[in-house]
């Protein structure tokens, strides 16, 4: 190993870096190659093995970073046969649980073009307890942020998970913190969008007689003297993450693999029965199953849940609501059937998938309802984003890392175009839809010309290629006119004060009932549609919670039959 001591260091990383700042996010991870041995009486991970990494950006490279977890210390880095100088240091970042990384700078023998490679030989080695540092020092209660970041390697049951939340395998970002509004998912996000073609090779050694599930794979491994080996041929949106614990043998069906724990076996067994309800209606909104769904369990009983690709981490307990557990099960066979390299496909329509099956469940009235959940954050991420001029382009759908928009209002503009062109449409396109061919950010939207003959140009512009905010519809008139045979012809005009249009439903409350009609109202502009009520007309309502709107305290409108 050749760590530089402090005062060379300096000198030497002044002249290496002479020319320009250290750019952490030029090189792209391509490849890991990693053997990790696992102790879990000491609480210890030691990893020896090879990283290949490209240099995406437009200048050559002669220097790197390499980031851990600071609960793990760089004890080699070797390019070919030969040991290179590296700096090791901290980095304050919460992309790790302990709000800190350790980083290694290195100094490469010589520069890496655009678009070459370098591989290196790495060794590292330390602790992962359980450390909720970053979200305590934000005023987070201790309780409840060890239920949330409760990654550790522990005697009897170890659980971690990768960026964001443990580097126990090396990474390269820039510095992001949980206090700086959204520059942790910012940092991830762009992380995962850089290396999502990347693959990664893992053999581990842990303690005989326990079980190990690694990302990836579809049941829990014995390790052991085997040293079990898995492989991600492309990471994609998943996390590489790991489990080792006293798994019993998988709960398998045809649509999940249950890894559970002793005492767990009834509630796996529930957890299968939910995931087999709602595979029918998975299959015919989305096609078949382009993987095995897997469930892993967590010893704390009330651990977060967290989603790795089509894998589940979470606690199970027999006796849960069945119909909460259809609807976990629809969001992870959702992601199984239509695997995406863009979060407002991969977690829009899986959050979508839920809503509609809420609506099977019960009602229209259920599923909005389900839906408004997530629109209150919509609405106020819009309202912060709204004073930035850069987030129309930089948080579009196609771009964004906000939680809040790939999730939230994506699963909104995915109902709403069911509603513009209707359940069979919708259902094609999902179904045609194809990871390896969406190369366009147009893609979706000419699977919908080609489907529906209808162009949603517009639409897309406003929701998806940019974030233009949300619509604020209000009645600007209703004029009610009796008709000879009794009832009424009621012509309504609506204002949209916001910069994005929609097809919103307008709807006419009538002694006795209610008839709605369908209108679309473009940005900044007013529309007018004339319905036949057949009762006396009482009042005017716009939307009913299946568009985001920034307002809705202007969305009725009572109606004076006296003038």
């Amino acid at each position: 190993m050749k760590r530089v001591k402090p005062g060379a260091a300096i000198l030497l990383l002044l002249g290496c870096l002479h020319a320009s700042a250290l750019d952490r996010e030029a090189f792209t991870f391509t490849h890991y190659d990693l053997n990790v041995r696992v102790e879990p009486e000491q609480q210890r991970l030691a990893v020896r093995g090879k990283i290949t990494l490209r240099n995406d950006s437009s200048e050559p490279q002669r220097n790197l970073s390499l980031q851990i977890s600071s609960s793990l210390s760089w004890r080699s880095i070797r390019a070919g046969s030969k040991a290179v100088e590296f700096l090791s240091q901290p980095y304050v970042s919460d992309i790790d649980h302990t709000g800190s990384l350790s980083e290694a700078i290195v100094s490469l023998p010589q520069a890496v073009p655009p678009k070459q490679s370098v591989e290196l030989e790495i060794g590292y080695e330390g602790v992962i307890p359980l450390d909720t540092t970053r979200l305590t020092r934000i005023g987070a209660p201790a309780d409840a942020a060890k239920h949330s970041d409760w990654d550790q390697i522990g005697r009897n049951f170890s659980a971690v998970r990768g960026i964001g939340y443990v580097a126990w395998y090396p990474v390269a970002t820039e510095a992001a913190s949980l206090a700086d509004e959204n520059s942790v998912f910012d940092a991830v996000g762009r992380w995962k969008l850089r290396n999502f073609e990347s693959s990664m090779a893992v053999s581990f050694q842990a303690t005989p007689g326990q079980q190990l599930w690694f990302s990836g794979e579809t049941v829990a491994s014995k390790a052991g003297d085997a040293s079990p080996s898995f492989r991600i041929a492309s990471m994609g949106s998943e996390v590489p993450s790991f489990a080792i614990g006293n798994y019993q043998e998988p709960q398998s069906g045809d649509t999940v693999s249950i890894a559970y724990l002793s005492g767990s076996a009834e509630a796996a067994k529930e957890y299968a029965l939910a995931a087999d309800l709602g595979a029918n209606f998975v299959a015919d909104w989305f096609g078949a199953a382009k993987e095995k769904a897997v469930v892993v369990e967590l010893a704390d009983a009330q651990a977060a849940p967290f989603e790795d690709g089509s894998a589940l981490m979470m606690p199970l307990a027999a006796g849960t609501d069945s119909r909460l557990l259809q609807m976990t099960a629809v969001h992870q066979l959702t992601h199984a059937a239509l695997p995406s390299p863009r979060p407002w496909i991969y977690e829009g329509a899986a959050h979508f998938a839920q809503a509609v099956y809420r609506e099977l469940l019960g009602s229209r009235a259920d599923a909005i309802a389900f839906m408004g959940l997530h629109g209150i954050g919509v609405v106020e991420m819009e309202k912060a984003l709204g004073k930035n001029p850069e987030a129309a382009t930089a948080d579009s759908l196609i771009q964004t890392n906000l939680p809040e928009l790939y999730r939230g209002k994506a699963m909104y503009v995915w109902w709403m175009l069911r509603d513009m062109i209707g359940d069979a449409a919708v259902k094609k396109v999902l179904r045609a839809y194809r990871a390896e061919n969406d190369k366009d950010p147009a893609y979706v939207q000419k699977l919908v010309a080609a489907g529906t003959k209808r162009d949603l140009e517009w639409f897309f512009d406003d929701w998806v290629y940019r974030d233009r905010g949300l619509p604020d519809f209000r009645v600007e008139s209703a004029y009610p006119r009796a008709t000879v045979g009794g009832g009424y012809i009621v012509t309504v005009t609506v204002e949209n004060l916001g910069k994005a249009g929609a097809e919103v439903p307008v709807t006419i409350k009538v002694t006795g009932g209610e008839v709605t009609k369908r209108l679309e109202v473009r940005a900044k502009a007013k529309n007018s549609i004339r319905m036949e009520a057949p009762g006396t007309p009482l009042e005017v309502t716009i939307n009913d919670g299946s568009v985001p709107e920034s307002d809705t305290g202007n969305n009725s409108f009572k109606i004076d039959l006296k003038h």
